[in-house]
């Protein structure tokens, strides 16, 4: 189980807990949580303390609390977008939350569509490399993920369509073999409808609208590396947190 930082304030630290074990797998979909009371006598805190737990939890979309009943896991866990997997990795981590794992679903060459075109800085038409693979938790597939490079690019990145996990994903991988760092990232989110050829794989119909979220990056000489389109599955939900500016 992954610790988070003593610093953290009791609450906050047991609320980490829970997810690290519902992210595990240890806790899955449907499960109660401790109660307050509960929490109360087996961390020895106060009441106030233990509701702030629960608070945290549900507010971050990880359990849903029925009055008479108590609190459960949520059926769909939170999800982990790719700029959050980028954040892990250059941390020292796998990009990977506990209990999360990624299959490898395509790598193929093909004539770039307009919005890939447009994120690349090439022409409709021209060729572009995708790299296709979908996350999956407790909860099932999670988000299919889909990542274009340049044909010139590709050339670089002989691994980009191999079937093994790239040890730092795209990012990392273009950054060692090339020497250009993504500096600035621009994030795009929307409801959308999935197309077919992501439908089976993020096990809904096509046409379905679910969130996508998209990213497009940029190294130290303003050059587009990657573009990248996450297809999230129906039920998650998006939390983000950090400081008021």
């Amino acid at each position: 189980m992954v610790r988070e930082p003593q610093h953290l304030a009791p609450y906050r630290r047991l609320a980490r807990d829970v997810v690290a074990r519902i992210e595990s797998g240890d806790l899955q979909p449907g499960d109660r949580i401790p109660s307050a009371n509960d929490l109360v006598k087996t961390e020895k805190i106060s009441s106030a303390t233990a509701a702030r737990v629960l608070a945290v939890l549900r507010d971050e979309g990880w359990i849903d609390t029925v009055p008479g009943r108590g609190s459960f896991v949520r059926t769909q866990a939170p999800l982990t977008q790719g700029a959050s997997r980028i954040g892990m990795v250059r941390q020292g981590g796998s990009g990977l939350l506990d209990g999360e794992t990624v299959e490898f679903v395509e790598a193929r060459t093909e004539p770039a569509g307009q919005e890939v075109a447009d994120a690349l800085g090439v022409q409709v038409g021209d060729d572009v490399v995708l790299r296709r693979r979908r996350y999956l938790d407790a909860a099932g597939v999670s988000v299919v993920s889909t990542t274009w490079v340049t044909a010139a690019l590709a050339e670089y990145l002989p691994a980009f369509t191999e079937p093994g996990k790239l040890p730092k994903m795209t990012m990392g991988y273009i950054e060692d073999q090339t020497g250009r760092k993504a500096t600035q990232q621009r994030e795009t989110h929307s409801v959308d409808s999935v197309p077919e050829d992501v439908a089976a794989h993020l096990d809904v119909e096509t046409g379905e609208r679910v969130l996508k979220v998209t990213n497009r990056y940029v190294d130290q000489d303003g050059e587009p590396t990657e573009y990248a389109v996450d297809w999230h599955a129906p039920g998650r939900s998006l939390v983000a947190e950090g400081p008021v500016e």
